[in-house]
Order: structure tokens, then C-alpha cells, then sequence
């Protein structure tokens, strides 16, 4: 295991998939994440990008794949292999022909200290979940009174 990960001090990892329908990935994506990561809120741990044809063949770009090493090291100094195979392979099957998704796995930073005071006082997640951006724009929407 690299030295700068911990198992006592690294905090939630999510892994994201954002797919891209007509495979429309331009890439602006790359330089939000470098900036997520230079700021401290994430540290991106391992990322893949999934494509599929019209004809349905597959094609998985890893960070390791010398086509893109260099453009995503931008956003990862370490790689751990979190994202196997069988990740990649589900992440593809749930794609429709022409679109691809980006997949990444990434620690977030910004909440080590909660998960360490969680750990240390012996309580545990049991839910988590993500708000939908559509309810969270109703939301707003209500609170303006529109």
C-alpha cells in the first residue's frame, strides 16, 4: 500500500460514473477535477473512461493506458486499483451504443476528520444517500416561491 494512504485516516471514497450520451466527453471535466483535487476536497485514487460503438463493441481507457496517462496524471499523482474488471465490465453493459462514461474513484478529503471522530466512537454510516438535482431544484424553487 503507498505510504500517503492510510486505512485509520483516509476518508469516504465514492466512486462516480458520469455518462455521456453520443459520446460528448470534451474534456472539461479533467480540469475541475485537478482543481478539486489541488484545493483538498478529493484526491482521485483511480479513474477509467468506458466507451461503446454503435456496433456494441467496448473499449475501457484506464489511467494506466498511455493514450491518456498523461492528461489524467494531471488529476492523479498516485493510482490505486479500485475500479476492477467486473466494475468496468457492469459500467459498460449499462451503456447504451454510442456513449461512454467517465468512472471515477475518489476519497473525499474534506471529510477525514468526521470519518476518523466516527470511527473512533465506534458509530457507522448506515445511509447515505444523494439528492437528486431535480428535487433539489424544485426545492429552491418553492423556497422563491415560483
Amino acid at each position: 500500500m503507498p505510504s500517503s494512504l492510510n486505512a485509520d485516516t483516509v476518508g469516504p471514497v465514492d466512486v462516480s460514473v458520469v455518462a455521456f450520451e453520443g459520446n460528448h466527453f470534451n474534456g472539461e471535466i479533467v480540469p475541475a477535477l485537478r482543481e478539486l483535487q489541488q484545493q483538498g476536497t478529493v484526491r482521485i485514487l483511480d479513474l477509467a473512461f468506458v466507451s461503446k460503438a454503435d456496433d456494441g463493441a467496448v473499449t475501457v481507457v484506464e489511467i494506466t493506458d498511455e493514450a491518456v496517462a498523461e492528461t489524467m496524471q494531471q488529476v492523479t499523482d498516485e493510482q490505486f486499483d479500485l475500479l476492477s474488471d467486473e466494475d468496468l465490465k457492469s459500467v459498460s453493459e449499462s451503456l447504451t451504443p454510442r456513449s461512454s462514461a467517465l468512472v471515477v474513484a475518489w476519497e473525499n478529503t474534506w471529510a477525514r476528520r468526521l470519518a476518523a471522530a466516527v470511527r473512533d466512537s465506534k458509530g457507522e454510516v448506515v445511509m447515505l444517500e444523494r439528492i437528486p438535482r431535480e428535487t433539489v431544484i424544485e426545492a429552491i424553487a418553492a423556497l422563491d416561491g415560483n
